[in-house]
């Protein structure tokens, strides 16, 4: 076979097994195919393995994301090898087995692909196989299910020597497919990159129908009275009440972003006779608890419980998780071990409600809350047919501060500048309040794009990418609209920390001509829908207790005045002293108020597309299509502002270079002496 078509296939069977859940989980496992090239070094021809690299995931997998590495280069490490305690060099020692420049770092995987004298192998973390590899009985399971096609390898750490152990054992199996990795995993190999699929699903399916068919009929035990699921309604509306105060606790090391689920597995555990001991011993496969912690904040009170009562036990919880964290890390810690991370939870389980996911990015509390699903999954298999036995706390230690897990954080690339916050952008569907969300994402944030058009605002956060934005529908001058939309944002992002009041209209009529209809539509949009938006984030920022930027995009005409145009000037002004008003009552809570007074932003606005453009072109005598490059003369710098530029002042307001500042406004009109702050 070709080195195209070897690599072809090899990503082919990695994108088929990484896009099924009950295959691997998310960035989980690895998959190799072996093959020769020609040396442009030496024009020889050597033998080379393509392995899914360190980070990768399988679903998504392209070229790129392989290592590419010389086989006797590898396979020359034996001699090198010290021994166990001596593991770390190893994967150094991989960087001189790499061929050319390109391609990704190699994984801890990498031994165990090449010293197997097998073309193809696949290391996978299907939630049936790991549930036989942490059963307690998982060496006799294993006999008994796959007989001599698959062999039992005891628990060892990933790295040089699981490879020399697996490696003998298929010299000495050769009729074996693949081996269960006690407390781990799963590894198949076969001759072919198709032969290699049909065993990883052979081994997969055997276990699963296992399972079926000799599992009992509740592993998790009895449904415990009041710990069952509550219905849909106050599910959500309990995880909006608690969301801002776990996240606050989640992040009390560093800033975290959340993601909620009330998936059935989650409820059906949580509410079961096993729950508290099972969520107590934790996660086993190095790739959940690496995201999941060693183990879960589990709340031992029924859903229904008071709300009070509840986030008190919650606090309390929190206390003991991180006094325990802090045991663990001790107990296990060495002189050369990496500082410990954080003591607080990734993971937190309400029963009766969800289950509450934390991370440093909304892709990365998502996946943590998923990995902890297939933690679910499996315990629910092990409990099935034995009882669950993960690994030693101790060997969870070695892994989650092992130096190698070290150097892969540390060359993570550096958070932008607004990483870990959420935006809440009214009016953000279109014009500044588009472009303010688009640059919040471009600076690692996530964003609710909340407007009353909700189908615009769908179509700006699907642009924005699954993980980064939020749609949510709100009418601003409506105290319930906007809770429900709040409340939406805190279940997905588990809070929100930057509100922008963006949402606005224009009506430019002389005094004569300004109905009382006219003054009260402006005011309600504007001043009172900037009052609640305010009050109402302001209660989930005060409980967060993370501070926090409430922004307002006020107009150079609060301070400006100009003829025909009343009702949208009294409102801006209104807005305007809101700004100091709220920066000189919230300041305790180190939530800072600061306000934006653009002018002339006429492309891609949408108050300039409704009417508003075309009235104030007519009152000052120039067509319509000539109202920017209008403004943009008559300012001192001679240039049109854009939405992009409201944008940039929103960025440097909240990214920290000005973070002594509350109370200021700041224009953004290109230059008009008449509206200087005085």
């Amino acid at each position: 076979m070709s080195q195209p078509e070897t690599i072809a296939k090899l990503i082919e069977r990695s994108n088929r097994l990484g896009s099924d859940p009950k295959n691997t989980n998310y960035a989980g496992g690895n998959t190799s195919a072996k093959g020769q090239a020609l040396d442009p070094a030496s024009g020889e021809t050597i033998e080379l393995m393509w392995v899914k690299g360190s980070g990768g995931d399988l679903g998504t997998l392209t070229e790129a994301g392989l290592a590419v590495l010389r086989l006797d280069r590898i396979r020359g490490l034996k001699k090198v090898y010290r021994g166990v305690r001596h593991e770390d060099e190893m994967v150094a020692a991989l960087d001189f087995c790499l061929h050319g420049n390109s391609g990704a770092a190699p994984s801890i995987d990498t031994a165990m692909h090449a010293l197997v004298d097998k073309a193809h192998i696949d290391h996978l973390h299907p939630d049936s196989g790991i549930a036989i590899a942490t059963s307690k009985d998982g060496e006799g399971l294993t006999k008994k299910i796959f007989g001599d096609r698959v062999v039992w390898v005891p628990w060892r750490r990933p790295g040089f020597q699981l490879g020399l152990d697996i490696e003998k054992i298929q010299t000495q199996n050769p009729q074996a497919i693949g081996c269960i990795l006690g407390g781990h995993g799963m590894t198949a190999w076969g001759d072919t990159s198709s032969q290699t699929e049909k065993h990883s699903l052979e081994i997969i399916k055997s276990a699963e129908r296992y399972i079926r068919q000799h599992g009992k009929k509740e592993p998790f035990g009895r449904p415990v009275a009041g710990f069952q699921a509550l219905k849909p309604a106050s599910r959500s509306e309990r995880a909006s009440a608690i969301a801002p105060l776990l996240r606050g606790l989640a992040s009390t090391d560093k800033p975290m972003v959340g993601h909620f689920t009330d998936a059935p597995e989650v409820l059906e555990f949580m509410a079961s006779t096993k729950y508290k001991k099972l969520a107590a011993l934790g996660t086993s496969c190095p790739d959940h608890f690496l995201r999941t912690k060693v183990r879960p904040l589990a709340v031992d009170l029924p859903g229904d419980t008071d709300i009070e009562k509840l986030k008190a036990r919650i606090l309390k919880l929190h206390q003991q998780f991180r006094a325990d964290y802090e045991r663990y890390y001790r107990s296990f810690a060495k002189k050369d071990s990496p500082a410990m991370r954080g003591a607080d939870p990734a993971i937190v389980l309400i029963p009766g409600v969800g289950m509450f996911s934390f991370g440093v990015n909304k892709q990365t509390a998502r996946v943590a809350g998923e990995f902890y699903i297939n933690a679910i999954n499996v315990m629910r298999g092990a409990e099935a047919i034995s009882s669950y036995e993960p690994i030693a706390e101790a060997e969870k230690f070695a892994i989650e501060y092992w130096l190698l897990e070290e150097a892969k954080l540390l060359r993570m690339p550096k958070p932008k500048r607004l990483s870990t916050r959420v935006a809440f952008i009214t009016g953000s569907a279109s014009g500044i309040g588009k472009a303010i969300a688009e640059r919040v994402v471009a600076e690692g944030g996530c964003v609710v794009v909340a407007d009353l058009n909700f189908e615009a605002a769908q179509q700006v956060a699907e642009n924005l990418g699954r993980d980064a934005a939020l749609a949510v529908s709100v009418d601003v001058t409506s105290e319930e609209s906007i809770k429900a939309a709040l409340a939406d944002a805190v279940r997905h992002f588990g809070g929100v920390d930057l509100i922008v009041n963006n949402a606005g209209l224009s009506l430019s009529k002389p005094l004569l001509e300004t109905t009382e209809r006219d003054w009260d539509l402006q005011h309600d949009v504007m001043a009172k829908g900037s009052f609640l938006v305010s009050r109402e984030a302001a209660r989930i920022l005060i409980e967060q207790g993370m501070g926090g930027d409430i922004i307002y995009i006020s107009s150079k005409n609060s301070v400006f005045a100009g003829p025909y145009n009343i009702a949208y000037s009294a409102t801006k002004a209104d807005q305007a002293h809101q700004v100091r008003l709220l920066a000189a009552e919230l300041g305790a809570h180190s939530i800072r108020v600061n306000g934006i007074n653009p002018d002339g932003v006429v492309r891609g606005s949408g108050i300039f597309a409704d009417g508003w453009g075309a009235a104030r072109a007519k009152v000052y005598g120039v067509k319509e299509a000539e109202l920017g490059n209008y403004y943009a003369q008559r300012t001192l710098l001679k240039r049109e502002v854009l939405p992009e530029t409201v944008a940039n002042a929103v960025v440097a307001l909240t990214t920290g270079d000005l973070s002594h500042t509350t109370g200021l406004h700041i224009p953004v009109d290109a230059g008009v002496a008449a509206a200087f702050l005085r």
